[in-house]
């Protein structure tokens, strides 16, 4: 009988579901685990479960009758503290239970880098009650930006601009973060050119970087990313030296998306990801292997020879404007119809406000016309 390697995907999203059909692939029985049922994950996985990731005993009971030979994190809202003692009992976390703990909150991978490893980040602040807020914010001075300690997909955050802004932003954070108190990061805003993904990889054979990959966010969420991204050589060794350091300290196995914010004469640090990134999405169309196809390889400890970009790229992703329980996604024929382009609906159960319903990949001969493409193709689509 084939021997094969059991994976306990924690999270179902529309990354997790890449992650399991790439794991399927290559021979891996694959369990998907999220907090609702008809996940993306879950209609191409093996088997799956509904529980609360939050709840340390629903979570220990999963793993404990699954007996997983690996354990993937895709989001953040996980009870971690349980990962680490199921580490601790002999189970194997992704990458690893000190780097979902510690990336699973702003808090932890910012003093991180900040304060341990000395990476140039924004200025910040935290704070729990609204007064400390208030407080934080007027020491930090206008513009700054808010954050949750842990959200989903960047959901929470705003940019402060005003006295008049306060309030908002404190309820921004406070609806959206995936919290069980009211702890927030008041961030300096940094007057940035661009701001980018480096997607980085640890494998049995080594340390490896994707081409940079550009992106815009809006309220915390990604609405474009393109690949690569112009940069000089020295910005490209400084976000490499910084993807380097944050990583290595991390350790483990797998995929990285390193967040950073370009300026002229510096490279800043913003967040990291242990694991697939939104803005990777486009690697599906640019690279030779796409960035969960490396993923997979580097948790099943397969080598990963190179990593080659194969054509410029870009994505957009569908997000619904209105909570709706039936719904269907039109355009499709004529986003499809856009030259060198392609669509992943991720069939979600319901929408829900800015929910991401589907991308759009688009590729060319310059990451510019890319981008033109994905658009045009974006603006087919609609979810009524």
């Amino acid at each position: 009988m084939y021997q094969t390697t059991k994976i306990l995907l924690l999270g179902s999203g529309e990354l997790g579901k890449e992650v399991v059909i790439e794991a399927q692939r290559l021979g891996a029985e694959t369990v998907a685990v999220d907090r609702y049922e008809h996940a993306p994950a879950m209609q191409v996985a093996h088997r799956s479960h509904v529980i609360d990731m939050l709840d340390a005993q629903q979570l220990h009971k999963i793993v404990e009758a699954e007996k997983p030979d690996l354990i993937v994190p895709e989001i953040e809202a996980i009870a971690t503290s349980e990962l680490i003692k199921l580490e601790q009992q002999g189970f194997r976390v992704i990458p690893t239970a000190r780097a979902a703990k510690l990336t699973m909150d702003r808090e932890g991978i910012r003093r991180l880098a900040a304060e341990t490893l000395q990476l140039p980040t924004a200025k910040y602040k935290f704070a729990d009650t609204y007064e400390e807020f208030q407080a934080a914010v007027r020491e930090m001075g206008f513009p700054c930006v808010i954050k949750p300690i842990m959200s989903s997909s960047g959901k929470g955050q705003s940019v402060c601009r005003t006295e008049a802004d306060i309030a908002h932003s404190w309820n921004v954070a406070m609806e959206a973060g995936r919290v069980r108190n009211g702890r927030v990061i008041v961030e300096e805003f940094i007057h940035f050119d661009s701001e980018i993904t480096l997607l980085t990889v640890r494998s049995i054979n080594g340390m490896m970087f994707c081409a940079p990959i550009g992106h815009i966010q809006q309220d915390g969420d990604y609405i474009e990313s393109w690949q690569p991204h112009d940069m000089t050589e020295e910005q490209i060794q400084e976000a490499k030296r910084i993807a380097r350091a944050i990583t290595d300290e991390l350790g483990g196995y797998g995929i990285f998306g390193v967040e950073l914010f370009l300026s002229k004469d510096k490279v800043y640090f913003s967040e990291v990801s242990p694991r697939p990134h939104d803005t990777g999405l486009v690697t599906l169309v640019t690279q030779n292997l796409s960035e969960f196809a490396l993923h997979v390889r580097a948790i099943l400890g397969l080598p990963i020879p190179e990593i080659t970009l194969l054509t410029p790229g870009a994505s957009r992703p569908l997000k619904a404007s209105e909570e709706l329980q039936n719904y269907r996604i039109t355009g499709a024929e004529q986003a499809l119809a856009v030259p060198n382009t392609q669509l992943r609906i991720f069939a979600k159960p319901v929408t829900k406000v800015g929910r991401r319903m589907a991308v759009v990949l688009s590729s060319a001969d310059s990451a510019d016309k890319a981008r033109i493409q994905a658009k045009q193709a974006l603006d087919y689509l609609k979810c009524e």
